[in-house]
């Protein structure tokens, strides 16, 4: 266990600290190999890894795919000037409806897309608007928040689902038909919790005339207005696909390539361009760190977790769903969230417990928000943010993060009882 621990450790350490720039996919891949050498994963272990997420970072791929596309005709854009158009000028009324459009993006773009798309172009808004720092800050907190709480109702709104799904062979519309109240409950909860305690960085009034007309925004209206019906199509296309068991990946992915190559031949995207800058960097940090992480399922994590989660269910289901609901949060918080969901669906196993692997799903999707490292979304959301020149410190999150996650998270998890 000291070895494989060391190893997680130190691969965490370097993601987190990126010294000399070194890229996460980099430092995740080099722990990997590492462990690999190290002789705490196998060559077979790298495959049955590659089992678990092969599927997960294919549909990855498509989905950023899809939302670089969709920003560069300006579809996020249109729909941020649109939501600031819709507050007519009311402060609290824009900040409500600024975390609706973050609920709405990560559902259907995943939380990741939601981070490193959303944010510039709200934050640039922002700008435009004469905002002081601390609203700023306020909005950009919340929005960094929603990004993961709202990323629970499409298998493919965030990579722990699909990797979860996937384990439990649980289908798209099964899936969906017991993640949508959690979704529902998460956005308004959190939106409550958020106002509260931000509610005094609010301003009463915009001055919503500074900004564009939406439509000025677009690129290519025609494309757009055609976006709108491929995104049904696309979400049809789930359930058809949910019908004949085919992977999620199938219509992400396609999706992606084919509204890319809609795009290309309307003169509205550069393919290569598109693929070239997609954050690769991620897919090589999802498959290396859970390659780390497997080693500490071989030194026996999994079946401790086992033996904790087994006499959790003995307390009835309402202890083992938010017990299970707050070790996957406290672990997401500790040692990132994908790694997390992995090991603990794998200690899930041989529990006769569907529930437990949704609380499972809750716990890693909102947990991470109690430390800056606790999700990919937020790390990447992080690294936009410093990029623009707006640094949040590691205190100054965590401080938030730990008053915001737990009561909503508690309340999440209540749906599931």
């Amino acid at each position: 266990m000291f070895l494989a621990s060391t190893i997680f450790i130190v691969t965490l350490i370097f993601v987190i600290w990126q010294p000399k720039n070194l890229q996460i996919g980099t430092t995740a891949v080099l722990g990997a190999v590492v462990a690999l050498i190290a002789g705490v994963v196998s060559l077979n272990d790298v495959l049955a890894v590659t089992q678990i997420v092969w599927d997960a970072t294919l549909a990855f791929i498509g989905i950023i795919i899809l939302s670089m596309v969709l920003d560069e005709i300006g579809f996020f854009e249109w729909c941020a000037i649109k939501m600031a158009k819709f507050s007519k000028g009311n402060g609290h009324r824009m900040f409500v409806y600024s975390l609706l459009l973050g609920s709405f993006v990560s559902a259907l773009f995943a939380n990741d897309g939601a981070a490193l798309i959303l944010t510039p172009i709200l934050l640039a808004k922002m700008k435009i608007l004469k905002l002081n720092a601390k609203t700023i800050l306020a909005f950009l907190l919340a929005g960094g928040f929603i990004s993961d709480s709202a990323s629970l109702p499409f298998v493919f709104s965030n990579l722990t689902n699909i990797v979860t799904a996937n384990y439990f062979n649980i289908g798209f519309a099964q899936y969906l038909s017991n993640m949508i109240v959690p979704y529902i409950v998460s956005t308004i909860i959190s939106i409550i919790v958020l106002w509260i305690i931000l509610r005094k960085d609010i301003p009463k009034t915009v001055d919503i005339s500074l900004l564009k007309n939406p439509d000025e925004v677009l690129k290519n209206k025609t494309l757009f207005k055609f976006s709108w019906v491929f995104l049904a199509l696309l979400i049809l296309g789930y359930f058809i696909g949910d019908m004949y068991n085919l992977p999620v990946s199938v219509f992400a992915l396609g999706g992606g390539i084919i509204f890319l190559a809609i795009a290309s031949f309307m003169k509205s995207a550069k393919a290569w361009l598109t693929i070239k800058t997609a954050p690769w960097q991620v897919v090589w940090f999802s498959i290396g760190l859970y390659i780390v992480v497997y080693g500490l399922k071989n030194a026996g994590l999994t079946d401790y977790l086992t033996v904790i989660l087994n006499d959790l269910v003995q307390k009835g289901d309402a202890v083992a769903i938010l017990g299970t609901g707050f070790i996957s949060a406290i672990l997401s918080a500790i040692m990132n969230n994908m790694p997390t969901v992995m090991v603990m669906d794998i200690a899930l196993k041989d529990i006769p417990n569907e529930a437990l692997a949704y609380a499972n799903i809750i716990g890693c999707n909102l947990g991470p928000k109690m430390t800056p490292f606790g999700s990919l979304a937020t790390l990447l959301w992080l690294h936009v943010l410093s990029k623009k020149g707006v640094q949040i410190g590691f205190w100054q999150y965590s401080k938030f993060g730990l008053i915001v996650t737990p009561p909503v998270l508690f309340i999440v998890l209540l749906t599931l009882i």
